[in-house]
């Protein structure tokens, strides 16, 4: 038990979050301006930030949980035997074994996150509506 498998399906995500993130955040000034798009690009950071959120916390509970479980192979040989097993190594053991909810996690934060930036896009919209009336209302 040497290395630590690395979750790629939680990493790359991640990373592909992180970097449009940041190419939002660089052309922030642009982007956000008030027009048309302006909802849209909102949405889009608030939907990459919540994916990030999950999927990062997903790959950070991945590795720390390995980590976890590697202190209990005291010959690094990767099997547990003997000394090494006991009922915090059995914990970790299922911590790392159950992960289930870890390795859906990029496919559980896209129905999420588009759920909520949809809302943040819907809530957005029906707001310059109504200013649009009270605007329209006002000048009549």
């Amino acid at each position: 038990m040497n290395e630590i498998s690395l979750p790629y399906h939680l990493i790359i995500p991640s990373i592909i979050s992180i970097l449009i993130l940041g190419i939002v955040f660089y052309n922030r000034k642009r982007l956000f301006k008030s027009g048309k798009w302006k909802l849209f690009w909102i949405s889009l950071t608030v939907f990459f930030a919540i994916y990030l959120l999950i999927v990062g916390g997903a790959t950070y509970s991945d590795i720390s949980s390995e980590l976890t479980l590697r202190k209990f192979d005291l010959n690094g040989d990767g099997f547990f035997n003997g000394d090494e097993i006991t009922t915090e190594q059995r914990k970790a053991m299922r911590n790392v074994i159950s992960d289930t909810g870890r390795n859906f996690s990029f496919l559980t934060g896209l129905i999420f996150s588009g759920i909520i930036a949809f809302f943040v896009f819907g809530i957005g919209k029906i707001t310059e509506l109504i200013k649009k009336k009270k605007a329209t209302h006002n000048n009549v």
